[in-house]
């Protein structure tokens, strides 16, 4: 079994792309939790990178893939989404049904590099880790998985080496990091 981790970047100001010092301690508080990774990929966008970083990871590679949705998709995903509401517009089929599978084999040909039990680090935004966790699952009860993904959520998906298997939705609590 392979592991992907998917995770929403961490505090920042509003429409800010950096961090700032309390995303940074969230940040490194769930650093402290988590890992290690064989790989560590996050968007181009900054907060994603300084993200990773203040985790305490190295960053192998900065995808433009995991940047945007792109406005054809976010035209077809009302914000906020909870992944129940992606998973209806990903089954309407289409700029969201065609961006959630692209997110899928992105991230399996991330997988398919490692060996057995190996792990990837994906930090990126929160619009992408429902829709990519969607499509990589796209039977499972979404209205189970809960609302939006906050600052440092994300899934962890598990992968047989052919297709994705389950899901763990990570949830934090902000309150407790100071």
């Amino acid at each position: 079994m392979r592991i992907l981790e998917v995770r929403r970047h961490s505090m920042r100001t509003k429409s800010g792309q950096h961090l700032f010092q309390a995303g940074v301690a969230l940040a490194r508080h769930l650093g402290d939790e988590i890992g290690p990774f064989d790989r560590v990929v996050t968007s181009t966008i900054p907060r994603a990178f300084e993200t990773a970083i203040a985790m305490g990871f190295a960053v192998d590679e900065q995808c433009e893939q995991l940047s945007t949705m792109g406005d054809d998709v976010d035209a077809e995903i009302q914000r906020p989404a909870s992944f129940a509401q992606v998973a209806q517009a990903i089954r309407q089929g289409g700029a969201a049904a065609r961006f959630a599978q692209e997110q899928v084999e992105l991230w399996r040909s991330l997988l398919v590099a490692l060996p057995e039990g190996g792990r990837v680090l994906v930090v990126t935004h929160g619009g992408l880790v429902k829709a990519g966790a969607v499509a990589c699952l796209p039977d499972a009860d979404h209205s189970r998985w809960g609302p939006v993904c906050d600052y440092c959520e994300g899934v962890r998906l598990y992968f047989d080496g052919q297709q994705f298997t389950t899901a763990e939705i990570l949830r934090m609590k902000h309150d407790d990091v100071s």
